[in-house]
C-alpha cells in the first residue's frame, strides 16, 4: 500500500501486446451480516467474449472502491441495484482501450466507465467517456476530478451552498470528498473551515496540507464539545458523510437558516444500531435545511466542474492524497480498509 500526493507521476500504461482470451474478475460470493470480510468476493477467470458491433475492450489500469458498494452488497431496495451473487461488482474505473468496433474509440483512447473490478472489461460505446490526460493524471479521474470531487462541488454550491463568510463543517474530512470539499469551499468564500477526522495524523493533515482552519479528531471523543471550541458561534453549512452523532451535534451547532447537504452516512452502513437522530424541532425552529443527494443528479454539471477542477489542480488551489493498493487481489482489501478509514484521501487499486 502506497499513499502518493497530487504532484506524484503516474506510470504510464504498460504496452499490452495482443488482445487477451481470459481476465480476472472479482464477483460476490455472499451477502454480509455486518461488516464484509474476504470470504465475501471471489476471483473469476472467465473468457471474454468477441467485440459486437460499436463495442469496445478496455484494460482497466485504476479502479475505485467506495463506501457506497457496502449498500449494493445487501439484497434491499435502494437508489442503485444490489450486486448480484455470482456476479462480477461494479464501480467506477479508467482505462484503455485496446480493441474497438466502435469508430469514435480507436486504439489507445482513454476512458472511465463502471466496469471496474476487472482487469478487462467489454464495453458498448456509450458506456465509456473519454478523457483528457493532458490535462490531469489518468487516477484524478476518479478522485478529483470524478464522482467524488463532483459530490463535494454538487454539495457545497447546489445543495448546501457556501456564502462568503460562512463556517463550515465537514465530516470523514481526510476521506476521498471531504479533503476536497474542504478546500472548494475555501474557494467558495468560507470564513472558517472546520474538519472532523479519525486520529491525530489525519488531523494534522488537514491542517497542514488541506488547509482547514480547525480539526475535530472524533476518536478522542465529545463532538459536540470539540466543534463548540472550534465555532463557538455556530456553523452555517456541514457536510455530512458520517450521520449518527455527527449529524446530531451539527445540527445542534447550526446558525440560524443553517444548510446541511446529507451526503452519505458510513456510521451505519454495516447495519449497527443508529445512535440517536437530529434533533429535528431544533433544525426547523432554526429553519436549517436538511437536503439529501445523488451525485448522479448532477452528472449535467461533471463538464463545467471537470473543467474548473484541472485548473484548480494544476495551480495548487486543489490538492489531494490517494492511498493505492497494488492488483486486483488487493480490491477487497482495499473496500475493507476505506469502510474502516484506513485510507487518506481518495481510496483507489493499481491494476
Amino acid at each position: 500500500m502506497t499513499v502518493q500526493s497530487s504532484d506524484s507521476e503516474t506510470p504510464a500504461a504498460a504496452d499490452t501486446g495482443a488482445t487477451p482470451a481470459t481476465t480476472r474478475e472479482i464477483h460476490l460470493a455472499s451477502r454480509p451480516d455486518g461488516v464484509p470480510t474476504a470470504a465475501n468476493f471471489t476471483f473469476v477467470q472467465r473468457e471474454l467474449p468477441p467485440l459486437a458491433e460499436g463495442q469496445l475492450l478496455v484494460r482497466n489500469t485504476w479502479m475505485s472502491v467506495d463506501p457506497y458498494m457496502r449498500g449494493r452488497m445487501d439484497d434491499k431496495p435502494s437508489y442503485i441495484a444490489p450486486f448480484e451473487i455470482g456476479a462480477a461488482l461494479e464501480g467506477s474505473a479508467v482505462g484503455e482501450v485496446i480493441a474497438s468496433r466502435a469508430e469514435d474509440f480507436p486504439v489507445g483512447t482513454a476512458v472511465t466507465h463502471f466496469a471496474g473490478w476487472r482487469e478487462h472489461a467489454v464495453l458498448d460505446a456509450a458506456a465509456a467517456t473519454p478523457i483528457d490526460l493532458s490535462i490531469a493524471a489518468p487516477h484524478h479521474y476518479l478522485g478529483a476530478l470524478g464522482t467524488t470531487g463532483l459530490t463535494a462541488y454538487a454539495a457545497l454550491t447546489e445543495v448546501a451552498p457556501v456564502r462568503p463568510g460562512d463556517t463550515v463543517f465537514i465530516s470523514a474530512a481526510a476521506g476521498a470528498v471531504g479533503s476536497v470539499a474542504g478546500q472548494l469551499a475555501r474557494e467558495l468564500g468560507a470564513g472558517r473551515v472546520i474538519g472532523s477526522a479519525g486520529g491525530p495524523a489525519k488531523t494534522r493533515l488537514l491542517l497542514a496540507e488541506f488547509g482547514f482552519d480547525a480539526a475535530i479528531d472524533y476518536r478522542a471523543g465529545d463532538v459536540a464539545g470539540q466543534l463548540a471550541a472550534a465555532a463557538p458561534d455556530g456553523i452555517d453549512v456541514y457536510l455530512d458523510s458520517v450521520g449518527g452523532e455527527h449529524l446530531r451535534v451539527a445540527v445542534a451547532a447550526m446558525r440560524p437558516r443553517g444548510r446541511v447537504a446529507l451526503v452519505g452516512a458510513i456510521s451505519g452502513y454495516n447495519g449497527e444500531a443508529a445512535s440517536s437522530g437530529p434533533d429535528l424541532y431544533l433544525a426547523a425552529t432554526k429553519e436549517v435545511t436538511l437536503r439529501g443527494m445523488l451525485v448522479s443528479s448532477y452528472f449535467p454539471i461533471f463538464g463545467e466542474y471537470i473543467a474548473k477542477a484541472a485548473a484548480w489542480l494544476a495551480d495548487g488551489t486543489v490538492r489531494t492524497r490517494e492511498t493505492v493498493y497494488e492488483g486486483l487481489d488487493q480490491a477487497p482489501a482495499a473496500f475493507l480498509g476505506v469502510l474502516s478509514g484506513a485510507n487518506t484521501g481518495k481510496m483507489l487499486v493499481r491494476l
